[in-house]
């Protein structure tokens, strides 16, 4: 039978009703978003998954698959399919609907029952096609949906008396998200699922809070002389925020992606809430030797030859955020610069993550002419450029609104609204 062509655009039937990704936002750094009014709710994909050699997918409800608007098999409530790549399309290893397809799409057939994939149940529509070396998994579904699940999956749960930074969020994930349209259109979808784009996670990472937030800023977006902006956004920024030509190699100025301070009037920082408002991290000397000696080629393309003993490790520059700008590591065979955004990787903490931010000291023991212990005190979580998260959440609690937070956290845009 054939599926009426209105399923394909499932509305949000509810009480509604952060590599590849990075390369790409830096270059819309260089080049603004064009700002395109729309009269109603765009759609947005979402790819789930991409490259993965299975998934389940099942309903809440029941299911109808289909290919090219006609109706291939259903699943019954509580019914799950294995799907796997099969040439250059997919093939159903099991449930209804056995059998090799070219591609399919999976539609809810209940009001508030939802696909789901893996187990996770996710609004609209969960497409399912070969690619990437195995399935490409889509879930194609309103821009506001969207964002309800993406706002308090980056935020957490708030407080009540913080829910202008729920919005603030909602109004830096919404516009991320227009801002990207068609950024992996040849794989299928606009944006990942993941800290690669924004943490997605479906109807499961709903909350109230989240959807009063959405709603509360429906259709609305950041702008900077009538271009929707880059946005970045990150947890703790210890007190001011960053350039991001600090962060990020391929950025070039951008006036609103300045630092800012995050300081209250009263004294101390708005972002001081935040368990990761100060930090440290302690290197002993054979440790730091092993780390560097890992880091230093990866990252700098330098030899681990040349990384024979650490002799001394100090600060050269710090940038107008007072974040570091240029560390020396004074090695047997010489010296050896690592510039900002290279230092969080390079300077690894023991468990193998990247050093919290920046903006930090450095404290050095050295004994017969080499480092015994090297200790960083920091401040800060993330790369610190444009909305701090936890500053955001000390703002609300002051009594500042949606729209004050974000163009303090990004000067000189306005908030305007597309539908």
């Amino acid at each position: 039978m054939q599926i009426p062509s209105t399923v394909w655009r499932t509305r949000w039937h509810t009480p509604l009703a952060a590599s590849a990704a990075l390369a790409a936002a830096l270059a819309a750094c260089a080049r603004p978003s064009v700002l395109e009014r729309v009269g109603t709710e765009p759609d947005l994909r979402v790819g789930l998954a991409v490259g993965v050699s299975t998934v389940r997918i099942g309903g809440e409800g029941a299911l109808v698959a289909i290919r090219e608007g006609s109706a291939q098999f259903r699943l019954p409530a509580g019914v799950e399919s294995r799907l796997a790549p099969e040439g250059r399309g997919v093939r159903v290893l099991d449930g209804p609907g056995a059998g090799q397809y070219e591609a399919l799409a999976f539609v809810g057939l209940e009001s508030g029952r939802f696909v789901l994939v893996d187990g996770k149940p996710y609004r609209g529509i969960v497409e399912v096609a070969a690619g990437a070396g195995g399935l490409v998994v889509v879930n194609q579904l309103p821009l506001e949906a969207y964002v309800a699940g993406v706002v308090n999956a980056e935020m957490g749960r708030r407080a009540p008396e913080e829910q202008p930074a729920v919005e603030a969020q909602a109004l830096v994930s919404r516009t991320y998200a227009l801002a990207n349209r068609g950024k992996f259109a040849s794989g299928g979808f606009d944006v990942r699922a993941s800290v690669a784009d924004q943490v997605y996670g479906g109807v499961g990472a709903e909350t109230a809070e989240g959807r009063a937030a959405v709603r509360a800023t429906a259709g609305q977006v950041i702008t900077y002389r009538g271009q929707l902006i880059t946005t970045f956004f990150h947890s703790t920024c210890g007190g001011v925020t960053a350039d991001v030509t600090d962060a990020f190699y391929s950025a070039r100025p951008v006036p609103y992606l300045r630092h800012v301070s995050d300081r209250r009037p009263s004294g101390g920082a708005y972002c001081d809430r935040s368990p990761r408002f100060r930090w440290s991290v302690e290197w002993d000397g054979t440790l730091l030797l092993d780390i560097l000696r890992r880091t230093v080629p990866a990252t700098l393309g330098v030899e681990a030859e040349q990384v024979d003993e650490v002799r001394d490790v100090r600060v050269r520059r710090v940038g107008p955020s007072g974040r570091v700008a240029e560390i020396r590591v004074d090695v047997g065979r010489g010296e050896i610069p690592v510039f900002g955004p290279d230092v969080r990787a390079v300077f690894e903490t023991s468990d193998g993550r990247v050093l919290g931010s920046t903006a930090f000291l450095f404290e050095a023991e050295r004994r017969d002419g080499v480092v015994r212990r090297l200790v960083a005190h920091g401040t800060g979580w993330g790369h610190g450029v444009g909305l701090c998260q936890w500053g955001a959440v000390g703002r609300a609690r002051a009594g500042q609104d949606a729209a004050t937070i974000v163009t303090t956290y990004f000067p000189g845009t306005t908030i305007v609204r597309l539908y």
